[in-house]
């Protein structure tokens, strides 16, 4: 299958499906043989979990950045680590950087080929369910000791290779993180399709044809919302419902404690909390959305670890921030996003909410 991302800056297209790797990059030659030299940039994690597909099915010679797995790859040390191989490998601006790895991976070495000699080309080649999302439409990024991707680019890769035959070996926290980014692609776009996720049994079973027909699905519409705004200044944002309050659990947490798509499904149901005040989502549709996440072992008592005015501090961070004031995408109903400004009180009204339902409903 291949999706096109018609994004401003250039146009490329994701090649998803079952062992593809190979295929897929010699479909790439004319961009990859124009290279000088060719990187791959991965975890240790992934490499130790995937060397021998990857080695026998990447048909070109390549050099090997191994990285600290998960977030620690994001960190100030680890990019100047980075850029220090590439130039050690005697990179130039006609060499090309492949990210094989998760969102983690993705973003780190994005940034790392937006930057070097003011930027080289790039491809994504996925290895999680969450980077269906982060490896699609440019955002790239390291985290500051303050708070998470708040230093990076808006840099787009040439293509991004998503062969689902990785998916295999994710342990259950990685596919219900990756799960909870798909399941917010249903709640900003598709009733439907969001109602078929939530009948699902379990979601860290599903089986492989059903789960490439929903992450194809996810991609579409991050694709289709990056057509229209790639920078983020307005529909782009809706991609970011969940992720205020998410975001906020997931860095008290400290980076790498509680999976990114976890946090997610916890601001998710903070977000749904807020559109039955301002839109059309009943007290009845959040309350089915919080069983259904329980059920799934979304670690919602991850919330009573901390105070609202610790995690208050966080959100105020937030690049949402706009004029000292911050911003949350709403549902007005399922599948129709919008942004809204919320004051201090509300938030802090919302979180009490919040843990009340959360005591109500997971016991």
């Amino acid at each position: 299958m291949q999706i096109p991302v018609n994004a401003k800056s250039h146009s490329y297209e994701v090649l998803i499906g079952s062992g593809i790797l190979r295929s897929a990059c010699e479909s790439l030659k004319d961009k990859i043989e124009k290279a000088d030299k060719l990187v791959v940039f991965t975890d240790e994690n992934v490499w130790q979990a995937q060397q021998n597909y990857f080695v026998e099915n990447f048909p070109y010679p390549f050099e090997v950045f191994v990285m600290p797995g998960g977030e620690a790859c994001k960190s100030f040390k680890n990019f100047e680590d980075a850029h220090t191989f590439l130039i050690e490998k005697h990179c130039s601006r006609k060499s090309l950087v492949f990210a094989f790895g998760g969102g983690a991976v993705g973003d780190l070495t994005g940034f790392a080929a937006a930057t070097f000699m003011r930027g080289i080309p790039y491809i994504q080649i996925p290895t999680t369910i969450l980077a269906h999302d982060s490896a699609v439409g440019g955002k790239t990024a390291i985290n500051h000791p303050l708070g998470k991707n708040l230093v990076g680019a808006f840099y787009q890769p040439e293509a991004v290779i998503y062969d689902i035959n990785f998916l295999e070996s994710l342990p259950s926290k990685e596919i219900r993180s990756g799960m909870a980014e798909v399941i917010k692609h249903a709640l900003i776009s598709d009733e439907t399709w969001l109602k078929e996720l939530l009948q699902t049994p379990s979601i860290t079973n599903i089986e492989k044809k059903l789960l490439a027909k929903h992450l194809k699905s996810g991609i579409e519409v991050k694709a289709n919302i990056v057509a229209q705004d790639e920078t983020e200044h307005s529909v782009r944002k809706f991609l970011n419902f969940g992720h205020t309050y998410g975001h906020a659990i997931e860095a008290a947490a400290g980076y790498g404690g509680l999976a990114h798509g976890e946090a997610v499904m916890i601001g998710m149901v903070y977000a749904l909390i807020l559109s039955e005040r301002y839109g059309n989502i009943s007290r009845e549709f959040t309350k089915e959305f919080l069983k259904f996440a329980y059920n799934n072992n979304y670690p919602f008592k991850e919330v009573f670890k901390y105070t609202f005015d610790d995690l208050y501090e966080y959100m105020l961070k937030d690049k949402k921030m706009e004029y000292g004031k911050l911003k949350f995408v709403l549902l007005q109903e399922i599948g129709k996003p919008y942004v809204k400004e919320i004051d201090e009180l509300e938030c802090r009204e919302v979180d009490r909410e919040l843990r009340h339902l959360l005591e109500e409903v997971c016991k």
